[in-house]
């Protein structure tokens, strides 16, 4: 293997990879190293219970990297190197402690109808939120998929201001800065189809009462109706396997098990990587780094005061708990067996018990009613499991990577080795609650407490799976860090990309994507 590359690229997530295949695709020759034995990330799939049963390790939703700008661009060499997805037109529900429950399809008027059952106001609501998406999803859209530049945001705004004038301008500026529950608040008048859509803000650290929150609950909720979801047949994976099989048919190289202990520079210019085995590997053009900002400043050492300070204060969301089931059948949910036929049921009742499961974690304290998101893949691709079987992909939100106590008051240990298992019997407790007779269906478990997911993977710091708070604070032109938003570093040659970068946490392949852009010149 060479030891000098055009680029070196620090970690195998989906965002470092496809800043590989971009770079190559432009000619360089590119070097991607992950400590790992497999690449991914987040982005993987194993048979973590049962042989035959495979699970995603952390990501499910590949929905936004299929939609990509990146997708568009190398979809179909990608899925001439082997991706594929399962496309899902009933994306999310939610159940309710009274047998009832609501959800999403790209059936307009079975959704529609489905919240008039709530509310008939909320049901026209919806229709006319529906009806006015299309005009609505470029600018956002435009939004999330720019460079993080002040002259490119400066265009936005341009482009906002002509076409909606002052007014509707300063209505959307409103709306992107409004909280989950304000702008659900003012939209709709059913509890219930608050909570329905408020259980995306949970996905991404927005509790219903953070600011700048709203958007995401109505773009998950819109896009859910325009769309649907995409899973990977087969598994997440699919597109890891797709990328590193297309960097290595253009010359590049994706190598596991290879992890890197610092990067080397020529004063204040970064000038390759060492690995942990002694090889030194040089790069003339890029040194990409696809960590977390607490992990730059121990591969670099200091650089400047200001930048290693805000790398080092970077603020981490709360951890997540997976729990991995094989199951001899999907739930019976008591709400109904159309429950069955969604990707994800959100076991979220209200927006009160949200914010209360985010301040708990917050604290450190193990939530008496954590947030569940029931990931049901084997209902749309049963190629996942023996025939006959199921997996289910539990999401427990939130959970602390310190434990502090107990908000219940039941689990008196404070280390993860003898909370995982208690932790996760209260959460499947709740999920037998929604659907009687699930435990006595499980052929086998896994559970992934936060500290196992950070072990894992060290840039889900305290098992935060989106790499970071996506607050006001760390959003938008400051994350990581005013000044930083696209990548840049105090480093000649470094650069820093995945979810810790703008556009942030997802499958999108954003910040790999814009980096590579930019550094090709196109």
């Amino acid at each position: 293997m060479s030891d000098r590359f055009d680029a070196v690229i620090v970690g195998a997530g989906h965002n470092a990879l496809a800043a590989a295949l971009h770079l190559a695709a432009k000619g360089w020759r590119v070097g991607v190293f992950e400590r790992a034995p497999v690449a991914g990330g987040a982005v993987k799939t194993g048979e973590y219970t049962l042989p035959g049963f495979r699970h995603d390790w952390a990501a499910m939703n590949l929905s936004l990297f299929a939609g990509s700008p990146f997708f568009r661009q190398y979809g179909a060499e990608l899925s001439r190197c082997g991706a594929e997805f399962v496309p899902v037109a009933q994306p999310f529900a939610s159940a309710f402690p009274d047998g009832r429950w609501c959800g999403v399809s790209t059936d307009a008027t079975a959704t529609a109808a489905r919240i008039a059952g709530f509310s008939a106001a909320d049901g026209a609501t919806w229709s006319t939120l529906n009806q006015g998406f299309g005009a609505e999803a470029p600018h956002l859209f435009g939004l999330l998929g720019s460079p993080a530049q002040f002259r490119a945001f400066a265009r936005f705004i341009f482009k906002i201001l002509r076409a909606k004038g002052i007014g509707g301008s300063l209505d959307t500026a409103r709306f992107l800065l409004q909280s989950p529950r304000q702008w659900l608040e003012q939209s709709f008048e059913s509890p219930e189809v608050r909570a329905m859509l408020g259980a995306w803000g949970m996905h991404l650290d927005f509790a219903p009462d953070v600011a700048g929150g709203a958007l995401f609950p109505y773009l998950e909720g819109m896009a859910g109706q325009a769309f649907g979801m995409a899973l990977g047949k087969g598994g997440a994976d699919t597109i890891i396997r797709a990328l590193v099989t297309a960097i290595t048919a253009r010359g590049g190289v994706v190598e596991t098990g290879a992890e890197v202990m610092r990067i080397t520079r020529d004063g204040t210019r970064a000038t390759g990587i060492e690995l942990a085995d002694g090889r030194r590997v040089a790069a003339t053009r890029a040194v990409i780094a696809g960590v977390a900002p607490g992990a730059l400043t121990r591969m670099t050492g200091a650089t400047t005061a200001g930048f290693d300070r805000a790398m080092i204060r970077y603020s981490h969301a709360p951890g997540t708990m997976m729990i991995h089931l094989a199951l001899d059948g999907l739930p019976d949910w008591a709400a109904g067996p159309e429950l069955r036929d969604f990707a994800y049921v959100h076991l979220a009742p209200s927006l009160d018990q949200m914010a209360r499961t985010y301040v708990q974690a917050q604290a450190g304290l193990l939530p008496d009613e954590p947030v569940l998101v029931v990931g049901q893949p084997t209902g749309q691709d049963p190629s996942r499991a023996p025939e006959g079987k199921h997996i289910l992909w539990l999401q427990v939100r939130m959970a602390p990577g310190v434990i502090r106590g107990d908000a219940a008051g039941q689990i008196t240990a404070t280390d993860w080795a003898e909370a995982a298992e208690p932790f996760a019997e209260r959460a499947l407790s709740i999920l037998e609650r929604y659907a009687p007779g699930t435990r006595g269906r499980i052929l086998g478990r896994r559970i992934v407490t936060p500290l196992d997911l950070e072990a894992d993977n060290p840039n889900l710091v305290g098992g935060d799976q989106v790499c970071g708070s996506h607050h006001l604070a760390q959003h938008f032109l400051f994350r990581p860090a005013r000044g930083h938003a696209d990548g840049s570093t105090p480093l000649a040659n470094l650069h820093l990309t995945g979810a810790a970068v703008w556009p942030g946490a997802g499958t999108g392949a954003g910040a790999g994507y814009l980096l590579a852009q930019k550094l090709a010149g196109h």
